[in-house]
This record gives C-alpha cells, structure tokens and sequence, in this order.
C-alpha cells in the first residue's frame, strides 16, 4: 500500500536549553516549559497524550501513560534561525557561521544595500517587527522608502512596507532583488517581505509575507525523496526556506489556520507521498512578542486539530510533529532561543498498535524517518537515523 507522512513543524516550540545554549546567550532556556509557567499550564491534551509531558516537565502536560514515539532532538549544526532548524530536519546542515548584524546595518552597508535594491531604505536597527513600523512608519508613508531591520542573533534581513507604496508583489520582488544582488559574504541566510497597511499608531501586519532563502548547499531528504518518485507537498513557509527545491506541489499559508486547513485538505486527499507543514503564528505572531496568552491559544488549535485527526490516521501513515529552535517568553530578548526540538510521532507498527518509546537524537532523524517510512531506503550519505520501522 502507498504510505503518506505528515511532518508538522510548530515554530519555535523549544524544549529546553541545548548544551552550547550559553554560547548563545540562552542558557537555561525553555520555551514550553516557560510558556506554561507563564499561564499556569499548557490545555493540551491531544499532543499530552501522544507524549509532550513525557519529553520534560510542562506544567499541565502529565506524562502519558503509554506515549507515542518521543524525544528531544538535537540541532544539526551552529546557529538558531528557521532556516538552521528545517534545514537540519532534512539533513542539511548550514555552511558555517551566517552573517549577522548584531548591532543593526550600519549606515554605510545600508546605503550600499540601497543602491542595490535601486531604493533607499530606512532604519537598518535591530529591532522586533512592531516596533519597526510604530518607528519608521511615518517616515516611510512620507518618503516610500521600505523600512529595513534585522535580529540581534538570526542571520536575517527584513523588509517591512506599506501596500500603498509597495504592492505585496512589487515587496517580493525587492526582496528577491537585494538577496540577489548582495556580496556572498554579506547575504544572509533569508530576507524577509513585510507588508502592512494603516495609518500612524494603528499599523497591521497582512498576509503576503515571503521568505527569501539562500538555497541548501547540499542534497535533502526532500531531494532523495523526489529521487525515488514520492511526491511532495510543501504548506506554508518551508517552500520559501528551502528556496522551493524538493517540492512537487506548494500550498501558500501565511497563518496557521490556512496551513492547518491545508494540512486536513491532504489528509483527505493525498493518496501516497510527504507533506511538510509549517505553523508559523507560535513564533512570528506571539513568540517575538512574548504574547503568552495567544502563544498557548494557537498551541490549543494546534492541539484540536491534531486530536481530529488521531482518528483517521490508517497503518501506513505517520505524523510527525517538531520545531526548529525555541523562541522563550523568559528570555531577556525577544529572539529566538537555542534549544532542543521535541519529537512526538504517531506510527504503528507490524501489530497494528501505536509505537511507543523514548527517542532522542537529532533533527535530520525526521527526514531519515520519512524517507524509511516511504520508500525502505536508509539515510545513505545524509545524517540521521530512522525511529520507524
């Protein structure tokens, strides 16, 4: 029988600090343990029972009597961004040290930029998203020019724009233009298209975010899988992280509502193949913003959704659930955080019943895992080791 997986990616859902975390300036972080101090426990009780509150103490989260396949996994590779995380779900592992600009673009580089791009552009600060707009958003209803800002930590560059000045498409295609033309030593790992709309005190982030990715420097999971003939299907933001290579049919999301939705439309309709999810809202909607309350509110949907779907999973399907990094609401800054991802994965074995049991290891066990439960084939030359049979 063809089989189908599921690999769900909840952004920035960290479970705890990673042994360089220090090095980071995140030691002792803990996004969900933290959030669920925070609002006196996590009100989870599909992803609870599949094993959550097995992996480490979350207040609210008891460890289930018998759990699915869980763990921690560790990153593959320096770094903290999406792109280091869904990257190293796929066995591949970032070059090296990224580009960063921890005390914002200066304003020689960010005139440079400019003239790139063939528009000048504001700020360069790091800064969160909001603050951006409620800074330079008048300047740039006044002048047009697109506000440009970065992360103290990601190796990240981030175009924000008004649509009266920069239609969403005429926004992608700067973004597109500046990745392109930087020095290769100056280009990071995304930039990132930010439209709003508003006026003065009352700016809205809308949908129409893009993701400008530098292309993986090496074969992925997704790659040995189209080099089989599986078919694969990307929601959401993985297609732009991956700089679109590996997918055979991309479904846009830019909330999790619509990526959730994608995801039930393929659980219905996909016969045979993988689908690669990314729920983004727990880190760009609430974590940035240490919004605790919306941060458990989109966990709690998450967790809906995943109790209907329990039901209709059959023998050859497997559902895989995980994260990229940690966003930690504790955490002095509102980055992203150094941690380990859980692993939660609902599969059954010969017998017919769910497998259970402690797995920990790295991310790219998820690729190795999909590409085991789809084709038989082993990891070859990529890292990672199945937990499926």
């Amino acid at each position: 029988m063809p089989r189908r997986a599921f690999v769900l990616v909840l952004d920035a859902c960290g479970v705890g600090a990673l042994p360089d975390a220090g090095d980071y300036g995140d030691e002792g972080a803990d996004t969900l343990g933290h959030l669920a101090q925070l609002v006196g426990g996590l009100d989870l009780p599909a992803l609870g029972g599949l094993g959550l509150g097995a992996i480490a103490p979350i207040a609210g989260v008891p460890p289930a009597a018998r759990p699915a396949i869980h763990g921690r996994l560790d990153a593959l590779g320096p770094g903290k961004d999406s792109i280091v995380g869904h990257w190293g779900l796929m066995g591949v592992a970032a070059p090296g040290a990224l580009p960063t600009w921890p005390a914002g673009v200066g304003e020689d580089e960010r005139r440079a930029m400019g003239e790139l791009a063939g528009t000048p552009l504001l700020s360069g600060a790091t800064s969160d998203g909001l603050d951006a707009l409620a800074t330079w958003g008048a300047e740039h209803l006044r002048t047009g020019h697109p506000i440009l800002y970065t992360s103290a930590v990601d190796s990240v560059l981030q175009l924000a724009a008004h649509e009266r000045h920069w239609p969403v498409p005429a926004l992608h295609d700067l973004a597109v233009r500046l990745h392109a033309a930087l020095p290769a030593d100056r280009r990071p790992a995304r930039i990132i298209a930010r439209p709003f709309v508003g006026e003065p005190g009352a700016f809205v982030r809308i949908p129409g975010r893009k993701d400008v990715a530098m292309a993986p420097p090496a074969q992925s999971y997704l790659d040995a899988l189209q080099d089989r003939g599986v078919p694969v299907h990307g929601v959401g933001k993985v297609v732009d992280v991956f700089a679109g290579r590996g997918f055979d049919v991309v479904h846009p999301a830019t909330t999790n509502a619509e990526a959730l939705a994608a995801t039930e439309t393929l659980l219905d309709g996909m016969d045979r193949g993988l689908a690669f999810v990314n729920l983004v809202e727990t880190d760009d909607r609430f974590g940035h913003r240490k919004d605790t309350a919306g941060f458990h509110g989109a966990l709690r949907a998450i967790d809906a959704a995943v109790g209907g779907w329990l039901p209709r999973l059959g023998p050859d399907d497997l559902l895989v659930l995980t994260a990229d990094h940690g966003v930690d609401p504790a955490a002095p800054h509102p980055f992203h955080t150094r941690e380990y991802a859980p692993l939660l994965a609902h599969v059954r074995g010969p017998d017919g019943r769910p497998l259970s049991g402690r797995r920990d290891g790295t991310l790219a066990d998820v690729g190795a895992s999909a590409l085991a439960w789809l084709t038989g084939a082993s990891p070859g030359p990529l890292p990672g080791r199945s937990f499926v049979p």
